[in-house]
Formats: C-alpha cells, structure tokens, sequence
C-alpha cells in the first residue's frame, strides 16, 4: 500500500506541475474570458487516459505499477477531468447507460452546486 502511495504521489506531483505550467502558458497566449488553459488540460489529459488504457487492454503492454502511475498519477494529477471521462467510458462500453447518465449529470450539476455552497459557506 505504501508503496503504490508513493507511485501515485509521485505521478500526481509531475501531473499537477505539467497542468499548471501547460494552463499558464495556454493563458498567456489566449485572453478572453474561455478557460483555455484548463480546455486543453483537459482534453489532452483525456486523450492521454485514453491512450494508456487502451494500451494496457491491448495486452500486459505495461506492468501493474506502471499504469498506476501514469493513470492515476500523472493523469490525475493532470486533471481528474480524464478520470471522470475515462469512468463514463467504462460505463458506456459496458452498456451501463442509466449509470452513465446520472453519473455525468449528477456530477455535473451535484458538482457546481457543491462548489457554489462552497462558495455561500465562506461567505
């Protein structure tokens, strides 16, 4: 367990400094009010969840601790939005379509009203 702790943080801490120089120099480049740097994050982290997956499905193409690392290491530390798409994925291939649709919509709207009573606590 400590170990893949460990495997995991050191992803997330890669991922999580990639998305923030990547999301500043997007910003940097793109002025207005779009959220460009976080878009690009997220659909490159997208692709590249997509990618690791897919190869590890292929075959044993990569070990265990290797896939921990880039999945839920970099990529989630990169955007959990890949993750998030990544589980929606799993539940459309497996024709799990009611449980694909209350699970985006009910992230996406229990998800921004979490962040506005975030938002209403602190004020």
């Amino acid at each position: 367990m400590i170990r893949s702790f460990l495997i995991v943080g050191l992803g997330s801490f890669l991922g999580g400094g990639v998305r923030f120089l990547l999301t500043r120099a997007v910003s940097h480049y793109v002025s207005h009010p779009f959220p460009a740097g976080t878009f690009v994050v997220n659909m490159l982290g997208c692709l590249a969840m997509g990618a690791i997956c897919a190869c590890f499905e292929r075959g044993h193409v990569m070990h265990p601790d290797v896939r921990l690392f880039l999945t839920v290491g970099v990529c989630g530390g990169f955007t959990t939005f890949s993750t998030f798409m990544n589980e929606n994925l799993q539940l459309l291939k497996g024709e799990q379509m009611l449980w694909l649709a209350l699970y985006a919509a009910c992230s996406l709207l229990l998800g921004l009203l979490a962040v506005w009573g975030g938002y209403a606590l602190v004020r």
